[in-house]
């Protein structure tokens, strides 16, 4: 077994340990925004019919500095580690748990989300595919899709020498011969092809998470790409064939995720959230930023110089997730639906630009989208005992609770061979 896997092994033995002690082992989700550092704490525990069940116990959150963070990065450690232990705690006294393992969301501009597919021909179609070769297929796919996330970041950063590294990875389609499968191992055949969703950053940014776990006590069990959680929050049932597109503003970036065909596509990050909605009303009305993110939540009912400006930084606003959404499509026909979620979907310029012709038609949409908005008892597998999450902001904590509930649950050799392969890459 590789370092990797063994100390992956002494996560799962400490959560299962906490679960012969009598009560339901519990884990963390860490939301590292912006604007606020949110926690939950679950426990997660079987429900009537047997099936793994996530609960929230407890939540937390806590208002960033206007210099911890920069669109969506950690920009100063030790303010957010206070800023995430003050979170954390606070879900913890609520939960009356301690969580010893957590996920944690990362975001930002060069954050690269995309779905990538390899298709090899085995050298003994008649062998039985075991858990050492579906390693080396996963690898070679992650080792193609490195390079080319490699070229794309430092072009867009202007760094020659930026190290990055594969932060998150999952199968979202495996055939072989032709034959969709869930679990590949036993099977015989002559072809295998992968569809893999990778998301690679910058080492200087995963490395910053993994010194706010490393402070807070906990073992990372994941870092999450925060679209990608999103986009796989809800019921298949729910989303079909069609898929969706998820939009996720929040105070520093905008998270744009494209699912179809019943799997994720690729995603997409823009610098533009609802921090730059309130400078820009902070520079319009000569005021500070804390009276002009006053303004911005009172807008409604504020002036209508205020709703104007809203208004008019919503339409820029709109023209860069048009430019997103066009760049995931890739000419392809989108799905009827783009759903919302974060902060900053709570303004009504968002929703009102949203509603407006032009921009759609612009895209290889076949009719005018439907735009609605999220709520956090959508995501799927959680029960919130709290009773305190309802608001938008609360979805994407949620959607990482989830991923948390997955990495506890999953030991297929799939979840195997991807959570070896993504930590070795990571070394």
């Amino acid at each position: 077994m590789t370092a990797v896997g063994q100390l992956w092994g002494r996560v799962a033995d400490r959560v299962r340990s906490a679960a012969r002690g009598g009560s339901p082992p519990a884990i963390a989700a860490l939301d590292i925004g912006t604007e606020f550092a949110k926690a939950l704490v679950l426990s997660v525990e079987r429900d009537d019919e047997g099936r793994l069940t996530g609960v929230v116990r407890g939540s937390g959150r806590q208002r960033q500095g206007l210099a911890h963070m920069q669109s969506g990065t950690v920009s100063d450690i030790d303010a957010v580690v206070a800023n995430s232990r003050a979170a954390m705690d606070e879900a913890r006294t609520e939960a009356g748990r301690t969580p010893i393992a957590a996920v944690i969301g990362i975001a930002g501009e060069l954050v690269k989300g995309a779905t990538s597919s390899l298709t090899t021909r085995r050298d003994d179609p008649r062998r039985p595919l075991d858990e050492a070769e579906l390693e080396r297929l996963v690898r070679r796919a992650q080792d193609r899709a490195l390079a080319d996330a490699e070229e794309r970041i430092r072009w867009e950063s202007g760094v020659d020498r930026l190290d990055v590294r594969l932060v998150h990875a999952a199968i979202v389609e495996m055939t072989i011969d032709g034959y969709p499968v869930s679990n590949p191992i036993g099977f015989s055949g002559a072809q295998v092809e992968l569809q893999v969703f990778n998301a690679f950053a910058p080492m200087v940014h995963l490395g910053a998470l993994q010194s706010v776990a490393d402070a807070l006590g906990l073992q990372l069990l994941g870092v999450i790409a925060e679209p990608y959680a999103v986009a796989t929050c809800l019921d298949p049932g729910e989303l079909g064939d069609a898929g969706a597109v998820f939009v996720d503003i929040g105070g520093g970036t905008t998270d744009v995720a494209l699912v179809r065909g019943g799997g994720i596509s690729g995603t997409k990050m823009l610098a533009l959230g609802g921090r730059a909605f309130t400078k820009g009303l902070a520079e319009r009305l000569g005021v500070s930023f804390a009276d002009a993110e006053t303004a911005k939540l009172s807008a409604a009912d504020g002036s209508p110089d205020v709703a104007d400006a809203l208004l008019d930084d919503a339409r820029i606003w709109r023209d860069g997730v048009e430019l997103m959404i066009g760049d995931l499509a890739g000419g392809d026909l989108l799905p009827g639906r783009v759903l919302l979620c974060g902060g900053g979907a709570d303004l009504p310029q968002i929703r009102s630009v949203l509603d407006e012709d032009g921009w759609w038609q612009r895209l290889p949409f076949a009719r005018r989208p439907k735009v609605r908005a999220l709520a956090p008892d959508e995501v799927m597998g959680l029960r919130d005992a709290t009773g305190s999450l309802g608001t938008r902001q609360d979805v994407t904590p949620m959607a990482l609770a989830h991923q948390a509930l997955i990495l506890d649950a999953g030991s297929t050799a799939v979840d195997r061979a991807m959570r070896t392969t993504v930590r070795e890459m990571r070394l």
